[in-house]
């Protein structure tokens, strides 16, 4: 249950203020279907995520214990930082296909999520805990959390969230993670 919590704990931190909380509101202010919007985010963070952990896991397979120790600690620390750097959606990521408000989702979400930090986050989540299951519930659990009310509330709520403060938060968790991994190791 433990990888479940920190994972979803995580996961939600780290998406306030990232790029897919913002296309989340773009997608909400264009197709007005919370509901496609939220299945859509839902099905691209599973299938998404189920890959992230998934290669987390094997790559804790292949690498020894002291070697995955300190490379999980190297990118707990960069995500941190990472954390803290605001993101914006790029000019071509605001062109969404014209197809309906599932599928642009799912596509728009599940490409802006490669190589996303809370992409990364469940890369490293499914090396540090198990059973990978709970790994990708709680991310994908993470996602909906901070996503779901953007595309509920749209535009109004998104400008009263604290982003800054939600950004240090994060990168606090991070850096915590990145401690307690270089303490107690992968295992623990």
């Amino acid at each position: 249950m433990d990888s479940l919590l920190v994972s979803t704990l995580t996961v939600a931190l780290a998406e306030i203020g990232d790029k897919t909380q913002l296309l989340a509101l773009l997608l909400s202010a264009r197709y007005r279907k919370p509901v496609p919007i939220v299945l859509g985010i839902l099905a691209a963070t599973l299938l998404n995520h189920a890959f992230a952990a998934w290669f987390g896991a094997a790559v804790s397979q292949w690498l020894s214990p002291q070697a995955l120790r300190w490379i999980v600690v190297a990118s707990f620390l960069a995500v941190a930082l990472w954390t803290l750097k605001p993101d914006k959606l790029e000019e071509d990521e605001q062109r969404l296909p014209a197809h309906g408000a599932f599928l642009a989702t799912c596509v728009a979400f599940f490409v802006a999520e490669i190589g996303d930090k809370t992409q990364v986050a469940t890369v490293l989540l499914a090396a540090k805990y198990s059973p990978l299951w709970e790994v990708i519930s709680g991310t994908t659990i993470g996602m909906l959390l901070a996503n779901v009310p953007v595309v509920a509330l749209g535009s109004r709520f998104a400008d009263r969230l604290p982003l800054r403060a939600a950004r240090i938060a994060a990168a606090l968790l991070f850096l915590a993670l990145a401690g307690w991994v270089a303490w107690r190791g992968i295992g623990s």
